[in-house]
């Protein structure tokens, strides 16, 4: 049964280099000989590789990682390891910090477009699915785990080929087999909810109904099917909603209703891999749309993400971090010889030199100031005093915000719209426009400024 399912899994990937995440636990003990009984046989071709992840929290990390190097060295398959720190995060228990520390590492070191595979199997699944329950899950949560699933933004798949395996089929593979395993020693402490439902719960529940497990994986492909039908209807919901990357129009959005409203936020959120919306968090942004006055801004955050109004759209952007007290001070005498800049928070960079011509070929936007004879300073900023500024477009002065409020800037973009400042005179406003006392006309002496921005 081993064998024949994997090699069903890897005929879907032909070229796809293969990694398999090993910890030395029974199962993926068994994921490795079973993939190295292929290798050996010729029945596979590609590239195949052993990634251990080592969390550091257990006293026995080092003698595991070592098992580990011995067993792939055993079973000639490249072995691969990384350390990784556990972060702290809200909402979230110590095994999903694990878990998420520990697939992050797998898509940093496997191959581009590499199957991932895992060793999960049917009683995991049946142990998901009932920690998605206690939890109020909806159907996403009780879909438990996919065969095949995309990785956060990466070219790699992750596989599971023994969801449908019992543990007990496992085991007796790597009886028969004779291999060696290694016990993780928590796994017996009942006061994580995985243990504790594989230790005192899920053994009472099959000894009542020995095919229990099977029908909770009937359970679980309903829901997927079922979620399936979902994601399809929120996609089309999103398209009559859509009006660019990531921005929603309202009016169509609120002619749905409140559950199709939900759906379609959780589609938008899951396409960016981004930790799921609680039910409040929703019901509190379809308050906010609904009753907040239209000159209102409201914003809600939703995990790692935020979703913001602004006139008739909503916008989901990154958790920004604040940049009004960063500052880049020009070094005069580099002018002539053009430099770079690297932005704050992701911004990107700014490429400065003399004259008209671009530093870089791939600029598709940059704009040219005049400088004064009198030249004391140069200066980056995002904070400032509200000055009035003549823009190249207008015809007389008016305040800087009212400015950016005749753009149509939306008030967080405008936070983190970089300004250039020359003698401490706003000269420019990066990707909208130059003041006319820097107008390319004006002065003799020119420098061209390009913002090759990544985001925000």
């Amino acid at each position: 049964m081993i064998l024949p399912t994997l090699t069903a899994f890897l005929n879907h990937y032909p070229d796809a280099p293969i990694v398999i995440a090993y910890s030395g636990g029974v199962d993926s003990q068994v994921l490795l000989h079973a993939v190295a009984q292929l290798k050996q046989n010729k029945a596979l071709k590609q590239e195949v590789m052993a990634i251990h992840v080592n969390h550091g929290l257990s006293q026995l990390a080092g003698q595991w990682q070592q098992f580990a190097q011995q067993q792939c060295q055993l079973f000639d398959i490249d072995f691969c390891t990384i350390n990784v720190n556990v972060i702290d995060k809200p909402r979230t228990s110590l095994e999903a910090q694990a878990r998420d520390a520990r697939y992050q590492a797998l898509i940093d070191l496997s191959p581009n477009n590499a199957v991932i595979l895992t060793g999960h199997h049917q009683d995991d699944q049946v142990e998901t699915f009932f920690l998605a329950l206690k939890r109020g899950s909806g159907l996403k949560g009780l879909s438990a785990m996919a065969s095949e699933s995309n990785l956060s933004k990466s070219t790699q798949k992750l596989l599971r080929p023994f969801l449908q395996i019992s543990r007990e089929n496992i085991v007796h593979y790597a009886q028969t087999y004779q291999l060696a395993w290694l016990e993780d020693e928590s796994n017996a402490d009942t006061r994580f909810d995985r243990n504790f439902l594989r230790k005192e719960i899920i053994p009472q529940l099959k000894a009542r109904w020995p095919n229990f497990n099977d029908t909770v994986m009937r359970s679980t492909q309903h829901c997927q099917e079922a979620q399936s039908i979902l994601d399809e209807l929120a996609e089309q919901d999103l398209s009559q909603c859509l009006v660019d990357q990531n921005v929603l129009s309202i009016a169509p959005l609120l002619s749905l209703s409140q559950a199709r409203f939900n759906q379609v936020i959780r589609y938008l959120i899951k396409q960016h891999q981004a930790l799921m919306p609680s039910q409040q968090q929703l019901q509190q942004l379809y308050l906010q749309l609904t009753e907040a006055g239209k000159d209102k801004n409201p914003e809600v955050k939703l995990g790692d993400v935020w979703l913001r109004r602004f006139k008739e759209n909503l916008y989901l952007t990154e958790n920004y971090q604040p940049v009004t007290n960063w500052r880049y001070d020009f070094d005069l005498a580099l002018i002539d010889d053009g430099f770079a800049i690297v932005m704050p928070d992701s911004l990107g960079r700014v490429f400065v030199n003399s004259g008209e011509k671009p530093i870089n070929e791939k600029q598709e936007t940059a704009f040219v100031l005049s400088l004064p004879e009198s030249l004391h300073s140069i200066a980056i900023v995002f904070e400032h005093d509200n000055p009035k500024c003549l823009p190249d477009y207008r015809q007389q002065s008016r305040p800087l915000k009212k400015v950016l409020q005749e753009l149509a800037i939306p008030p967080w973009q405008r936070k983190r719209l970089p300004l250039l400042f020359i003698n401490n005179e706003l000269a420019a406003v990066f990707g909208y426009f130059v003041c006319q006392p820097f107008s390319e006309n004006k002065h003799q002496q020119k420098i061209m400024v390009h913002w090759q921005k990544e985001s925000g």
